[in-house]
């Protein structure tokens, strides 16, 4: 009975938060709805939400089209050997709470940072010292994507009075456009235009962040206007939100691919014949037309073509090609039975595939893939979880197969990214899974040291390993989509998904 009351109390909670929101000062207050929860003020967890929100800045911002540009420091300088980074600091920026920033609190900010998990642990730090204004950055070795690292919403800088004695954010205080005030992880967040920014002052004065795991929810407060951004939205509701009056659809293509990661240390999972067997059911051009409604969004590739370094210009896709699949499994002993299910040994060919529910289109394209295995004779079960659930088996060991959105540009350079799900067999929680390659590790090492004309080359070759291997499987380059009302001018967007540019909007009059 106090279950089913709590289960009712907290339902009651969300529809009020989601369904019957509305701002109080909505002429002057922007909402935004999406589908991912925050828990703290700990950037290492949920940075992601005060960068997007513009409350707390890098040392870097990524543009839309990939580049770096300064924002809390003014540039960057670089030893010819690649040990030393020298990096001057804007002097005209203020903390929300009215200290000024200066290269002493970006190196306390840091030294707290470093601390935690992200990151900033793979970067080989020397030491971090200031002078005259800057920061001086030395290194153990070269780390080419450092300035890269430094834009990464984990290394956002806060004032020294953000932290209590055991290095807690207590009070996020950082140098945006927008000052949060009001925090109710996990759904709401509340910021309030920082009329001391050192920028061009925002002209919306409120923005207010709503959390909705249903994508039909969400849908449904941008058809009646309680929220002005909706973020993620679900494919089956992209052509009635089109026909609203008061509603623009914007849809682009962002450096995040969905694909499968698998424990590649399974009995089932670890030789690249059986992964490839499994890449050549899946009918990707399907899911592409049918599923996510973006035709031509089909990955072979775990790198979209943004990110033109690391994208391989293949001449043949290699299609879905079942006669070949069942070849490659019989090769490594698999029979059907007379269920029609794969066996080798007495053992049915049966795993367990994990996704989430806050990315909409993810169970769906999981089912679809459970049909299309079932096809070949592999019984998969589909469970949706919570998305923390993917690096909680990937750490236990539990995990067999995942169906993620994989964001390779959250790091502007993806070297940095691939650093990390290389440093240990294990991976990383995103990333593959009981795997390594001598090869790969020797090419990214190659690429720390390149210069630019060599980049490119070394880049292809690491995807290229990638591509044959399989430890992860790509399925589809991901579509962001996002109604906007009309009264919302001026709308910008971040492919990289760091920044959502409110402060670059304004209210139509």
């Amino acid at each position: 009975m106090i279950k089913n009351t709590l289960i009712a109390a907290m339902f009651g909670l969300i529809t009020w938060l989601f369904l019957g929101y509305q701002a109080i000062d909505k002429e002057n207050t922007l909402v935004i709805g999406g589908p991912f929860e925050f828990t703290s003020q700990d950037l290492s967890k949920d940075g992601y939400i005060y960068a997007r929100m513009q409350v707390a800045e890098s040392l870097f911002e990524v543009q839309p089209h990939g580049a770096l540009k300064p924002k809390l420091a003014t540039s960057w300088r670089v030893s010819e050997d690649g040990l030393q980074w020298t990096f001057p600091i804007r002097s005209d920026v203020n903390f929300h709470n009215g200290e000024r920033l200066t290269a002493d609190s970006i190196i306390f900010s840091l030294t707290h940072a470093m601390t935690k998990p992200g990151v900033l642990n793979q970067v080989p730090f020397k030491r971090v010292y200031s002078h005259d204004n800057q920061v001086v950055v030395e290194l153990l070795e070269p780390y080419r994507p450092l300035v890269s690292v430094l834009a990464h919403y984990s290394a956002a800088i806060l004032a020294p009075s953000s932290f209590d004695d055991e290095g807690n954010v207590v009070d996020i205080l950082g140098t945006g456009p927008y000052r949060a005030s009001v925090i109710a992880p996990p759904h709401k967040l509340n910021v309030r235009r920082f009329e001391g920014y050192w920028g061009a002052v925002p002209m919306i004065e409120e923005v207010h962040y709503l959390t909705g795991h249903r994508a039909e929810s969400r849908a449904l407060q941008a058809q009646s206007g309680q929220a002005d951004l909706i973020y993620t939205l679900d494919p089956a509701s992209i052509d009635l939100l089109q026909a609203s009056d008061n509603l623009d659809v914007h849809s682009e293509s962002i450096p995040r691919t969905v694909l499968l990661k698998f424990n590649n240390e399974h009995r089932f999972l670890n030789n690249k014949e059986t992964r490839q067997a499994i890449s050549l059911a899946i009918d990707r051009e399907g899911i592409s037309n049918h599923i996510v409604r973006v035709p031509g969004s089909e990955a072979y590739q775990l790198f979209p073509p943004s990110l033109a370094d690391w994208h391989l210009d293949y001449e043949d896709t290699p299609q879905r090609n079942l006669e070949k699949s069942r070849l490659l499994l019989e090769q490594q002993g698999w029979n059907l039975n007379s269920e029609q299910i794969l066996e080798r040994d007495g053992e049915r060919f049966a795993l367990k595939l994990v996704t989430y529910a806050d990315r909409p289109e993810l169970t769906v394209i999981s089912t679809a893939i459970q049909a299309q295995l079932r096809e070949l004779g592999i019984d998969i079960d589909v469970s949706v979880d919570n998305s923390s659930a993917i690096p909680a088996g990937h750490h236990d060991g539990s995990l067999e197969i995942a169906l993620v959105a994989r964001n390779y540009g959250t790091i502007s350079d993806p070297l940095a990214i691939l650093m990390d799900d290389t440093k240990s067999f294990k991976g990383s929680d995103w990333g593959q899974m009981n795997w390594s390659s001598k090869d790969l590790d020797t090419t990214l090492h190659n690429m720390m040291l390149s210069d630019d004309e060599g980049y490119k080359p070394l880049a292809q070759e690491a995807a290229k390993i990638l591509a044959d291997e399989m430890p992860l499987i790509p399925v589809v380059f991901y579509t962001q989509q996002v109604s906007i009302n009309k009264r919302v001018q001026n709308f910008k967007f971040d492919p990289f998904e760091n920044n959502y540019r409110v402060s670059e909007m304004y209210f139509a009059q």
